[in-house]
Order: structure tokens, then C-alpha cells, then sequence
């Protein structure tokens, strides 16, 4: 695992795709860039489509779609019950369908460390951003340790574009950030926790929240990392 380009230049591609291509495209950029063996990309419209991009080969995802694997893959049920980024041991693959299906899935290259973010939009759109690779535990708990809270940001810029490329889709009309919750938010993207936010803008934790939620509210975000994600890509904040 290493890094190659830029992250920042990855996800200013990623900005700029109009097309499942282009998805595409920066899926295997953000593989590369990890050094990591997959990343894959599912989600499923308001209209009820399913779409998806990443690394994994047509070979496996015909093998998927064949075998109907989305029943017991334990990585799509965990998901599906939860709102929250896992690791795939976090997963139920205790019942013989599921050490099965891992067992295949490894003949595939489907390595044997997983990380999956799920991600719940409007009108029941759901997708899931999931990074894979074939290591050891100590190797890939330090992986996901370093580059937890950018994964997240990047599932969700992901799938910011998705929803874009939805047909008949009507924009969101755009509010802008207030000041301080420009500060915020700048703040929280580059790292820092609430606790340093708060003494660097020199506020309180309680005045703090009410300025990250109501950035929050704004930009329509679910939880504070999409709200950073969001005013990323919008270009509401520079890092």
C-alpha cells in the first residue's frame, strides 16, 4: 500500500466527470493512489437503478451477478443495517453461504481486508463505497487508521457525483455559509478535531455544534463529514 497522485488532483477529476466513464476512471485513480489492490463504487437510485464502478474484474462481477450473491454477501446485508463506516470483520460471515462466498470471491482477487462506507441520500438513494486489499490485520488496521476520514470524504464525493448523473434529477438550490461556518467547516476538513476547532475560532464546543449544524442544514448533509465533503466539492471552502 503507498501512494501515488495527488489525492487533491484525483478528486478535481472526479469534479469534473460528466459520465459513468468518468466515475470510473477516477475509481481506479483513487485504487492507484491508495496502492491497494480494489475500490468499488455500488449505489441505487431514487428510481430504483443500480449502478456501479471500480477495479474489481468482469469476470467477478459476472460470477456476482450469476450466482446472485447479493443474498448473502455479508458486506451489502452489514450495510444495509448500518449508517456508519465498517471493516468487513465487523460482518456476520459466520453462516457456510458466507464462508463460501469469501472463498470464491478470493479465487476472483477479491483480497481478504475490506472497509466499507455506506451512504444514504434523498428519496432512498443508497450506495456503498468499499476500499479492498490482501494483507494482514496489524498491515491493513494501520491502513484504515491513517486514511479513515479521507475515505469517507472521498465515498461521498463519489457519490455527490452519482446523484448528479441521475437522470431528471432538479439541482439543489445552493445556500451559502456564513463566515464562522466557513471557518468551521475549513477547519474540520484539514483535520482538526472539535475541540481544536473551537479554540482556534476561541468559542465554546456547545456555540461550535450550533455553527456545524447549521452548515449541516445547508448544505443538506448527513452527518458532519458529508457536510465537509459537500462544501469541498461545492468550493464553499479551500484546503
Amino acid at each position: 500500500m503507498g501512494t501515488t497522485a495527488s489525492i487533491e488532483l484525483v478528486l478535481l477529476e472526479l469534479e469534473r466527470a460528466n459520465s459513468l466513464d468518468g466515475i470510473q476512471r477516477c475509481s481506479e485513480a483513487v485504487r492507484d493512489h491508495y496502492g491497494i489492490d480494489h475500490i468499488a463504487y455500488h449505489w441505487v437510485d431514487s428510481a430504483g437503478d443500480q449502478y456501479g464502478c471500480g477495479t474489481y474484474s468482469i469476470a467477478w462481477q459476472e460470477k456476482y451477478i450469476a450466482e446472485n450473491y447479493l443474498r448473502v454477501d455479508p458486506v451489502i446485508a452489514g450495510c444495509y443495517q448500518r449508517f456508519h463506516p465498517c471493516d468487513w470483520k465487523a460482518f456476520d460471515w459466520s453462516s457456510k453461504a458466507a464462508r463460501d462466498f469469501q472463498a470464491v470471491a478470493a479465487t476472483y482477487g477479491i483480497g481478504n481486508q475490506g472497509f466499507s462506507v455506506p451512504i444514504r441520500g434523498p428519496n432512498g438513494q443508497f450506495a456503498i463505497f468499499t476500499v479492498n486489499h490482501n494483507c494482514d490485520d496489524a498491515a491493513w488496521a494501520q491502513f484504515t487508521e491513517e486514511n479513515r476520514r479521507e475515505l469517507i470524504l472521498i465515498a461521498h464525493f463519489f457519490n455527490e457525483k452519482a446523484l448528479e448523473l441521475e437522470p431528471d434529477r432538479t439541482p439543489e438550490p445552493a445556500q451559502q455559509l456564513s463566515p464562522r461556518e466557513v471557518d468551521a467547516m475549513t477547519l474540520l476538513a484539514i483535520g482538526y478535531n472539535r475541540a481544536q476547532v473551537a479554540n482556534s475560532l476561541s468559542i465554546s464546543e456547545h456555540t461550535l455544534r450550533v455553527y456545524i449544524e447549521s452548515a449541516r442544514f445547508k448544505l443538506g448533509a448527513l452527518n458532519t463529514t458529508h457536510a465537509v465533503a459537500r462544501a469541498l466539492s461545492r468550493g464553499l471552502i479551500v484546503v
